[in-house]
């Protein structure tokens, strides 16, 4: 029994011994998968993040170019707006010029826009009645200054304008109302007047 018992043993050695090699292979085998995956992982997990935090700085820098933007587009309007308010102001202005020099700016009008100096004044009813005459009378010396023939009259109606005129003869009429002229001003001052208001 000795005999088989060394046999039995030496077999259940040699059988622990293989045990003992197929699982330290086994362990070396699962500790290099497991380092070959933490490895890939680390991997993904810092492509992850490079990408992300690409994805991040592209959507800043998108989103930054966005507001500036907005923001330019916000200060262009302001900008627009107090053009705008200024040629508004302007139109005032003109509105309520002493009617000395109301008088003046539309024998100005008149006198430049007449083209058979045989044309109709056409005012507002405010501006008829109150330098109507003045301005035909001043209109027409201003063109008779020039050496050129005027009869112009002051027309019998009225048309609901805020201010200036309009030559009329016949079916042509020619539009010297303050909108009108502030409307052509426009576009050539508004550079000027962006150059006045924002220094």
């Amino acid at each position: 029994m000795n005999g088989i018992e060394k046999i039995t043993g030496r077999i259940a050695a040699e059988a622990q011994s293989e045990i003992d090699e197929v699982l330290r292979q086994g362990e070396t085998l699962a500790a290099k998968v497991r380092a070959d995956f933490e490895k890939k992982a680390r991997d993904t997990y810092d492509e992850l993040l490079r990408t992300g935090t690409a994805e991040v700085e592209q959507d800043v820098q998108r989103q930054g170019r966005n507001a500036r933007l907005e923001a330019r587009k916000t200060v262009l309007a302001l900008k627009q707006e107090m053009i705008t308010a200024a040629f508004s102001r302007a139109l005032e202005k003109l509105q309520t010029l002493p009617e000395e020099e109301y008088v003046a700016f539309l024998a100005r009008q008149a006198g430049a826009a007449a083209l058979t100096g045989k044309e109709e004044i056409v005012l507002n009813e405010a501006d008829r009645a109150r330098v109507g005459a003045q301005a035909v009378a001043a209109a027409t010396a201003r063109m008779a200054e020039r050496g050129l023939p005027a009869e112009l009259k002051l027309a019998a109606d009225t048309r609901p304008i805020q201010g200036g005129l309009v030559l009329r003869q016949g079916d042509i009429e020619v539009n010297c109302t303050l909108d009108s002229l502030l409307d052509l001003s426009h576009g050539g001052l508004d550079a000027e007047v962006a150059g006045i208001l924002f220094r």
